[in-house]
């Protein structure tokens, strides 16, 4: 409502009622630490929340709230307590005298009860610029006994039993610039905010939202799962909460399309998860249980977001995937960190490692640092901050520059009306005025031959890229001037802007052109974009409902279709979908394309994409025999246009997202043929038939196999020498077998397999071997696992490979590391005995 409070955006009604679903994981809010360990933080709540837009004010806001709580809910009174601003001489306002005269008149309480506050509390602003201004709150005493009223502190410890459940906003102002004056809005609005989960407390009479009914089948799931009781141990109290309020925001952020991974949303998503699989894990739970804590919120939900209901299949397999993929992971890096606790003196965890370890295995920097503070270490997030900092500035390379330029465009963009589109017409020529030309950042009355724009026309057949689909090129001419059209864009989604070349003459500002689309590169785009819509319901169909569009590009050349599933398309699925999406080509029929009501729409069951932004009136694609889709795409007039449909890969991009890339028509053929041309060469090469030639594959590998088991076999024995020559070296430490010597081995896998066998040869001792690998010295220690309490395999190796200008290290029975110094090699056998001693 950002828009619509400072005037920029107007709406067909003036007030609004909202359940509004918020999802915080961090930041000033709220500290994702606390949540299970007090009663009132979450990553997941409700919103309720009334708003006006220049309609009533403060007069009826209070009245509202107050009766609502009152008259309604049948909140006691005497319970309660009202808070106004008190005025800040930073903002240039006062006391807010009107809101308190109205709480008085409303209520019959004295100043006692109606504190003022400082800006700290009682001013609301959603950042440094746009619309703020004073709020009201409404605060419940949750203690027992009588109330004690509370100083006019909001920082006073005695302010803990307050719960504050509404508060109302007061948008008068608005601020411009970051640190600027604030200037009056165009209209007084209204905006509050009351939690669900307070309210439900205050109304079930508990100390805590946990205590509520919002909870309390999800804490009884995630004791049972434990086997645990619950309200028996605080530690695990912390953790069966944590759990709960984590697979609350979990399935929700699944169901609104978020699904796992490392930027943005995503990654709130997974620090949460892995979050509540950590906690999971304290309690002893060692197999996959979000997916199970979770259907027990769809169940306690669904009549209230019946999506959670119709997502139920992808909430449980992403869960399960990411669960699964966590506990992988979870081990390697808590073995990371554990060499990491072995081998740090100053009980601090490098900015370094904490940054592989998120980088590398998924661990969330903060759970990282929960691991420490668990064995008394801390972390260096500053210097975590600066490799992440690092790592962004690595990946953006070029994009600031990127960044600026369609910046240029959208404002370019701006200053002109919405493009009328005439390119989903059976003609693609029309006639068209030039509305204005931006060449080398700033907008030009004309270009000459030779030279390229951005040019914006009142109407168009090109079509700007969109949806996924890229934009139309062709030409534009006159009389006097011959264009080609490179590109066409929508840098503010409604103007089209064409990216152009001068080929001869001068194109200025008022001239008419007539445009022509590239015809032949048109209909391949069309192909493949129907061809999408084929492939996105064949999918559904062969893999289930949870599959759903996470983005797509459609060119000319080919086809790329991301989409929601859990594991890798067998053989025989790709098959199927290949084989029912050329069924639909096959029949020919007709494509229905029509424009209804959003309603209308919805209705008749068309899919909508997610996260895209519809108006009143939208575009609706039927193709074939289901497929039924919001598109403002251009698509053929009969399946038959797609010809054949291939596919030519399907990977995974994302944790349960995989991409399909696709070819129809003559790419399809061209593709085809292309895999005709390698089996040929193959044949050829092996000398049999195409019939034989897996036959033939199978007898060469099988041999390749044989031989290098044989090579193996001769490495190991010259590594011992084929006798007991190298145990000449085998010493007596305090009693301990200890045997260290440098071997003629190149291999670190050879030289790891030798040691295997030296330590089962010493029954009960300590083998340290020494080898060279191309440029540098290798070095693998063993230690049987009686002696690991008194002797640790990767101290060992942390030494010898210090010595060798190198690092290393490992678990207690059994580590490797090297180093650049090959020269070292024969003391670096002295360091290792040491090292035992």
């Amino acid at each position: 409502f950002k828009d619509t409070f400072v005037g920029k955006e107007t709406r067909p009604y003036k007030r609004a009622v909202t359940s509004q679903k918020c999802v915080r994981a961090g930041g000033k809010h709220n500290d994702l630490d606390e949540v299970g360990k007090t009663s009132r933080h979450h990553t997941f709540f409700e919103m309720l929340g009334n708003f006006s837009f220049g309609d009533y004010f403060k007069e009826e806001a209070i009245a509202w709230a107050w009766g609502f709580l009152v008259d309604e809910l049948k909140i006691d009174p005497k319970r309660l307590i009202c808070t106004v601003h008190k005025g800040d001489k930073n903002l240039g306002i006062g006391l807010d005298k009107e809101a308190q005269e109205l709480w008085k008149k409303q209520t019959g309480f004295g100043n006692e009860r109606i504190l003022a506050l400082g800006s700290k509390e009682n001013f609301w602003m959603m950042g440094d610029t746009g619309p703020m201004g004073p709020c009201s709150e409404i605060h419940y005493y949750s203690g027992t006994g009588d109330p004690k009223l509370p100083p006019a502190d909001e920082n006073h410890p005695d302010w803990e039993p307050w719960l504050e459940i509404w508060n109302l906003v007061f948008m008068q102002y608005e601020r411009k610039v970051k640190g600027g004056e604030l200037h009056d809005l165009p209209a007084p609005s209204i905006d509050t905010g009351a939690g669900l989960e307070r309210i439900a407390s205050v109304l079930q009479h508990v100390g805590s939202n946990y205590d509520t009914d919002l909870f309390s089948a999800l804490i009884q799931k995630t004791a049972s799962i434990a086997k645990i009781d619950y309200g028996q141990n605080s530690d695990n109290d912390t953790s069966i909460r944590v759990i709960a309020d984590h697979a609350r925001a979990s399935a929700f952020l699944i169901t609104d399309g978020v699904f796992p991974d490392k930027t943005n949303r995503e990654y709130v998503l997974r620090r949460i998860f892995r979050r509540a699989v950590r906690h999971g894990k304290r309690l002893g739970i060692e197999k996959p249980f979000m997916h199970t804590v979770c259907e027990e919120v769809i169940a306690s939900m669904k009549d209230a977001f019946p999506e959670l209901q119709e997502r139920k299949a992808t909430i449980e397999n992403v869960c399960l995937e990411e669960e699964k993929l966590f506990r992988r992971t979870i081990d390697r890096g808590l073995a990371l960190l554990e060499d990491e606790f072995s081998n740090t003196n100053n009980n601090i965890i490098s900015g370094k490692k904490v940054f592989k370890l998120y980088d590398t295995y998924g661990f969330p920097h903060d759970l990282t640092e929960v691991i420490a503070h668990e064995r008394s270490f801390t972390i260096d997030r500053d210097g975590f901050k600066k490799e992440l900092n690092e790592a962004k500035n690595r990946s953006r390379g070029a994009a600031q520059s990127t960044t600026n330029e369609s910046d240029g465009l959208k404002s370019f963009a701006n200053q002109h009306a919405k493009t009328h589109f005439e390119g989903h017409e059976k003609s693609l020529t029309t006639q068209a005025k030039v509305l204005g030309i931006f060449s080398n950042g700033k907008t030009m009355p004309q270009v000459n031959a030779g030279e390229s724009a951005s040019v914006v026309f009142d109407k168009t057949v090109f079509y700007g890229e969109s949806g996924g689909q890229v934009g139309d090129t062709g030409s534009i001419k006159n009389a006097s001037t011959n264009c080609t059209v490179l590109d066409t864009t929508k840098p503010n989604g409604a103007t089209h802007v064409h990216s152009i070349k001068v080929d001869s003459g001068v194109i200025k500002t008022g001239d008419l052109f007539e445009m022509t689309i590239d015809k032949p590169r048109r209909r391949s785009i069309q192909a493949n974009h129907s061809a999408t819509h084929l492939l996105h319901y064949a999918l559904k169909k062969r893999l289930g409902d949870h599959v759903a569009q996470k983005g797509s590009l459609v060119t000319s050349e080919r086809l790329r279709f991301d989409f929601s599933h859990f594991s890798p398309m067998t053989s025989e699925e790709i098959r199927d979908v290949e084989h029912w999406v050329n069924s639909q080509s096959l029949t020919n029929a007709a494509s229905n394309i029509e424009e209804l009501s959003l309603a209308d729409a919805k209705k008749k069951g068309a899919v909508a994409m997610f996260g895209e932004k519809y108006g009143e009136i939208v575009r609706v694609v039927q193709m074939g025999e289901k497929s039924l889709e919001f598109c403002g795409g251009t698509h053929v007039a009969h399946t038959g246009e797609i010809g054949l449909f291939k596919i030519t890969s399907e990977t995974g991009v994302a944790q349960g997202v995989r991409r399909i890339e696709a070819v129809t028509a003559t790419e399809a053929l061209a593709y085809v043929q292309n895999q005709e041309d390698v089996i040929q060469t193959t044949c050829e090469t092996l000398r049999c038939n195409p019939s034989d030639m897996q036959a033939k594959l199978d007898k060469l590998l099988s041999s390749q196999k044989n031989l290098e088991k044989d090579i193996q076999k001769l490495k190991n024995k010259l590594a011992t020498g084929g006798n007991n020559d190298v145990m000449r070296d085998l010493k007596d430490i305090a009693g301990i077998q200890v045997l260290a010597t440098s071997l003629d081995v190149d291999d670190p896998k050879t030289l790891r397999d030798t040691g295997d066998k030296l330590r089962d040869k010493l029954k009960k001792g300590v083998v340290v071997l020494l080898g060279t690998s191309e440029d540098k010295a290798i070095v693998v220690a063993l230690v049987d696992k009686s002696l690991t309490p008194k002797i640790h395999a990767g101290k060992i190796v942390s030494k010898v490979a210090g010595h060798l200008g190198g690092k290393g290290g490992g678990r207690p029975d059994m580590a490797q590391g090297g180093g650049p110094n090959k020269n070292l090699i024969p003391t670096a056998v002295q360091v290792a005995l040491d090292a035992v001693s």
